[in-house]
Formats: structure tokens, sequence, C-alpha cells
């Protein structure tokens, strides 16, 4: 059996925990520089605040339905995250930790077990060492278990937070109530194809031939149709493998028109991709460096431009990736456009033992020596030691005017009783 384990409107419990005088008071959370809403508690749902909508937009519509307001508080809510699924390894060794508020868990052994007890023991212990409330689907198949935890959460005063499916005739019904585009692998290209063949539910899917289905949705939609059958064919994840691209992508604190601003900040974000390459020992091929204006703003110039670059030879020196990064924002800059976002992606990634090697180009070998002090000593004392190109005197800051407190991760902040 697998179990699909999701915190309840996470950021939002998250702030919660720590302020329970919010309890019932509708909360939403704001993204990045405090751009726009991207979690919500029940309460602010049913006031009607969309999410993903523009900060700006619905100011004062939060100020009338007496809608509190948070900047996103990531240190706390990844350290709050680590809390819950450390929990959650207590209860079976096998784990995947599949976002920051889900994980799956696969019991194995666990045959006499009652799951419902066992999953409201699970929901009861979550609840009770960290405050966040979880919603529990347990099943015969990972994809099943989405199934269950929607249907605990869409009927939680009937569940109790928690749903099983054992039987057929219990996984036919969940399939028949679940909506083809609310099935976990049903992306927009499927959707459309699917719809065509007027398949409405999960349980129409099922009823497709596998012949058609691996033929328009390749193997992956086959073993998607056989988890839904009750068949498990998609194992845990193994969460060790290193990704196959690194970004960093971020807002300004401000809009920025002069090019020597955007050049730093731009610098900072390759580095920052390098430090990540060397941390999974990868090295790359490919660097992608974007700039975006502020679509928000209808009545200014716009412009969306990206470059990609493709290296004479694999790399993860913060030195060469960064000078790159900086010579494509030449390329890509416009006079005259307020920019607000930029973004670096290293692409290409091969593992740095085992990089091709150029017979006349190649990397300086004082970089490998040079890189491996940094990180030594900005693991160490923080973040000490930067390249020229970077401003020594500033951190990228995001606008963040209404952060609570870092409860768990800042000694300062620590909640003190009296």
């Amino acid at each position: 059996m697998f179990a699909l384990v999701d915190c309840n409107n996470f950021y939002a419990s998250c702030e919660r925990a720590f302020q329970p005088q919010f309890n019932n008071t509708p909360i939403a959370i704001l993204s990045n520089n405090d751009g726009c809403f991207i979690s919500r508690s029940d309460e602010a749902k049913k006031l009607g605040l969309p999410m993903a909508a523009p900060a700006f937009k619905y100011r004062k519509f939060c100020e009338d339905n007496g809608i509190k307001v948070f900047s996103s508080n990531y240190p706390l809510y990844g350290d709050m995250s680590t809390r819950v699924m450390n929990i959650l390894g207590t209860f079976t060794p096998d784990i995947e930790v599949y976002s920051v508020d889900e994980a799956f868990l696969k019991f194995d052994g666990f045959e006499n077990y009652d799951f419902d007890t066992y999953g409201k023991e699970i929901q009861r212990t979550v609840q009770k060492c960290t405050g966040i409330p979880i919603s529990i689907g347990i099943a015969p198949t990972k994809a099943l278990a989405k199934v269950a935890n929607k249907i605990a959460k869409k009927f939680r005063s009937k569940t109790g937070g928690v749903f099983v499916i054992q039987s057929d005739e219990g996984r036919i019904k969940a399939l028949q109530w679940t909506k083809i585009e609310s099935v976990w692998g049903v992306g927009h290209g499927n959707l459309k194809r699917l719809q065509s063949k007027n398949v409405k539910t999960a349980f129409d899917f099922i009823q497709l031939s596998d012949d058609w289905v691996k033929k328009q949705m390749a193997i992956i939609g086959l073993r998607l149709k056989k988890d839904l059958e009750g068949i498990p064919t998609l194992d845990l994840d193994d969460d060790t493998r290193d990704k196959k691209a690194i970004a960093t992508t971020r807002s300004f604190e401000y809009t920025y028109d002069d090019i020597e601003n955007i050049k730093e900040r731009v610098s900072t974000f390759a580095t920052s991709c390098a430090e990540k390459l060397r941390t999974q020992n990868s090295s790359c091929n490919h660097i992608v460096v974007f700039l975006r204006s502020n679509r928000h703003k209808k009545n200014e110039p716009q412009d969306r431009g990206s470059i990609i670059i493709t290296l004479p030879y694999a790399t993860d020196s913060s030195l060469i990736i960064s000078n790159y990064a900086v010579e494509a924002v030449t390329s890509i800059y416009k006079p005259g456009i307020k920019y607000k976002r930029a973004g670096v992606i290293v692409s290409g990634l091969v593992p740095t033992n085992e990089r091709q090697l150029d017979l006349f180009l190649a990397e300086n070998p004082k970089h490998h020596k040079i890189m491996k002090v940094m990180d030594n000593v900005n693991d160490k004392y923080g973040y000490k030691v930067k390249i020229a190109n970077q401003d020594l005197k500033r951190t990228w800051k995001m606008r963040q005017e209404h952060l609570s407190p870092k409860y768990t991760t800042n000694i300062n902040d620590i909640i003190t009783v009296r």
C-alpha cells in the first residue's frame, strides 16, 4: 500500500502554528517580492481570493474582507517541512519527499494493519508535534493514493482527513468521481487527446485500450493507466538523483534600467547555479540567460529577451559561468526598458569527473582549487567570498513588507515563554 501525505494549506498552516490567534482568520501568503498570492487558507478561498492573484490588485479586497497577508517566510516553511518529513519517516522507512508539503509513503510488510487507524495516528502525531494539519490518501498504488488524498481533503468532515481505497468497488467509485483533468500526470497536451475521446473521468480513462494509451501518451501514460487499475507500476522515486538542469531566477527588489545593476544581479544568479553544480559534482555545457520587464506595467515598454550559450567545454567554475552570463546580458539588454526579473539556467549537465575534454581548449586548473576554497569558506562562515563582478556589500533581498519572524531558524526570533 502507498500513502500520499499532503499538508493542508501548508504556508498558511506554518504561520498559524506560531500565531494561533489567526486560526479562524482568513490568511493569504505572497510570493517572492510580495508579487502574487501563492497560498490561501480555506477561509480566504471561500471569500473568493483567487490563486496567483496580483497583490496590488487585491490589496483593497484583502483589507475589506479582513484577510491577513503574510510575505513568504521560506526559512520557516523549509524547516517545518523537514520536521514533518522526519516524523513521517518514523512510520515507515520507505518515503519519497515529493514536494515541500507532500510525501509518498510505502507500506511493505504492513498487511495486518488497519490503514484507516494507522493513517489517523500519523495525522495526530504530525499535528501534535508540529501544529501542521495533514490529509492522507492510502491505496494500493501511487496514482490511486493521489485520488484518495483528494477525496480525503474534499470530504474532510466525513473522512476526518484520511481516506483509504482498499476494495475494487471503492476504487471504481473513486475513479468515477475524479475528473480527468484532476488525475495526477495528465498534462495539458494529453488532456486534449483524452477529451477528444470523450474521456471525462479517471474511470473513462481506464476503459481505453492499452495500445491507444501507449501510442498517444507513451509508456508513462500506460503506467498511469495500470496504476489507476490497481496494478502498481510507479514506485517511489530515488530523490538522490542529480538534477538535469539548475536554475536561479529572481524578481528584483526594484526595476532596473541600467545595465551595470543588471549585470551584477545576473552574475550573482550565475554564481548560485555554479555552487549548486559543485554540490552535486556536475558541470554544465549550456547556459540560458533571460531578462523580463514588468508585465503588469502595461503603460511601459515591454521586453522578454533570452539567449542560449554553448560553452566550449563543460565547467562548474563560478568565474567562467558568471563571465559568460554577464556577456549574455550585454546581448539581451535594451536601453530604455525597465527590467524586473532575470534568471540563469545551466543545462547539459554531466558528472564533473566524466566531462569530455578538448584538445585545444581547457579550463584553468587553478579554478578547481579556487572554487573549493570559496565553497569551504562560505559553508563555514556564511556567504563571505564573492567573485569580483559581484557587489561585495550587497546581498539579494526580496521585498517582504509582511514578513513574520523566523521562529525556528533564527535565534533572535525564537518564542520566549514567560
